[in-house]
């Protein structure tokens, strides 16, 4: 009884989280477009929420443990020092890249996109999040941040899509800098999006170092697995 009211409570805080996240990305969209009506913005945030909430239910159901992982804070105690730096760097980066996009996309048209181009963007976000998805599926310990999770008996993730990329998570990441703008109809946000990937790049650098450093059997995936981010380019 007590593990159930535990698993409800923590549902019940990611949807609630997956609430206020997406009520704060449709009020950054939309103040930012300087009007509510903007389509494109309405799927990204409906889009997106749906698909967080059923992530977050199905983990619920099949790891409730990495569901924890996921809800915790950004910053931790036993986190990775520079790691800090990265995601704060990151978080400040993505917000203006997203006002940027809905100044560009909706306020100023500075930049205008074929709803093509918009359709296969919004495709390409859904590939993105079930790449996510199946990284959480192969890898219980894919926290949001650098750390060891001693407790839960961390281990070396190898199957699944750590099969051709180390970091699939990333991978995932990439497909969203690139795919977020093409929804939004933003050219500008697309040209911006290498500075992210910049950023996801070095992290994936400076992670690989620090686990190879600290957990066992780490450096020998990385030598077996040879691409990080996208098989046969890097």
């Amino acid at each position: 009884m007590a593990g159930t009211w535990r698993g409800d409570a923590m549902l019940a805080r990611m949807l609630v989280r997956t609430g206020l996240w997406s009520g704060f990305m449709a009020a950054l969209l939309c103040l930012a477009a300087g009007r509510l009506g903007w389509l494109a913005a309405w799927v990204f945030v409906i889009g997106s929420g749906g698909v967080a909430v059923a992530m977050g239910i199905a983990l619920a159901r099949r790891d409730p443990a990495l569901l924890a992982e996921r809800l915790a804070p950004p910053f931790q105690r036993d986190q990775a020092g520079w790691d800090r730096a990265v995601i704060a760097g990151a978080m400040v980066a993505w917000l203006a890249w997203i006002v940027l996009m809905a100044l560009d996309a909706a306020r100023y048209r500075w930049s205008t996109m074929a709803p093509a181009l918009q359709i296969a963007g919004g495709i390409a976000l859904l590939l993105g999040f079930l790449l996510v998805y199946r990284t959480f599926r192969a890898n219980s310990f894919s926290a949001p941040v650098v750390k060891i999770q001693a407790a839960r008996g961390h281990t070396v993730a190898t199957s699944g899509p750590y099969r051709w990329v180390r970091h699939p998570m990333y991978a995932g990441a990439l497909i969203y800098f690139l795919a977020t703008p093409l929804l939004l109809g933003s050219w500008w946000g697309l040209a911006c999006a290498p500075v992210l990937v910049a950023g996801l790049a070095l992290r994936a650098v400076l992670e690989e170092r620090w686990l190879a450093a600290r957990l066992d059997g780490y450096a020998d995936y990385a030598a077996r697995v040879r691409y990080r981010l996208v098989p046969g380019v890097w």
